[in-house]
């Protein structure tokens, strides 16, 4: 039973690993960016990325959030079907089945996302996320190319959000909103599992050309 379980985790694993190497090149490659150039707009290395790429590394939260910074994106899109070829064949699905629901957990925290979305085109995205107790992840301030407005409800436990230097305290059934511009911080305090839902929501940047924007 260990085996069947231990079995199908890795394939999960392996599906999302290939998911954002495919979805990170085709960002990429849509916006005529170089490896050289997209490691100069987002600070992780060519190596890294060439890695990332070929489906040979897990890179961290960190890392991703970098890349998407580099790419103008939300992290969050980073976990998109890929446009083109492989997953992309089909029609996008107004429904998504939990079974097909992307999972991935970030290799330094522990922490796992599940993007609850379907993939039919739409400004609204959903996560479910469950954060391990003690553990704390930290974003940086990025340039989208688009606003995103973004609101975490409490499922269940607490968390420290910190956004532009304010922390805030939420318990089970509280909701923060804020817009996704500045840097965030979050971080579990407790010695136990919490749970909570983001809700994104991308509305174009008028300043920004519409190539920029988030797909």
């Amino acid at each position: 039973m260990h085996r069947v379980v231990g079995a199908r985790a890795e394939r999960l694993t392996q599906r999302i690993t290939t998911r954002l190497a495919r979805r990170v090149r085709e960002l990429r490659d849509a916006r005529g960016l170089s490896l050289d150039a997209l490691a100069a707009r987002s600070g992780v290395s060519r190596s890294n990325i060439s890695l990332i790429e070929r489906g040979e590394s897990s890179p961290t939260a960190t890392v991703l959030d970098k890349l998407a910074s580099g790419l103008g994106v939300a992290l969050a899109s980073l976990f998109d079907a890929p446009q083109a070829g492989g997953e992309a064949r089909a029609a996008p699905s107004p429904v998504a089945r939990v079974a097909e629901q992307p999972v991935w957990t970030d290799p330094a925290s522990g922490y796992l996302r599940r993007n609850v979305s379907p993939t039919a085109p739409s400004p609204l995205q959903l996560v479910d996320v469950v954060f391990p107790p003690g553990q704390r992840v930290a974003y940086g301030r990025a340039d989208h190319g688009s606003e995103i407005h973004q609101q975490i409800w409490m499922i269940d436990g607490r968390m420290d959000i910190t956004v532009d230097g304010t922390t805030w305290q939420l318990e089970a059934g509280d909701c923060l909103a804020h817009r996704l511009e500045g840097p965030i911080e979050y971080h579990n305090p407790t010695r136990r599992p919490t749970r909570y839902l983001v809700a994104l929501a991308t509305l174009p940047n008028a300043s920004s050309p519409p190539h920029r924007s988030q797909p």
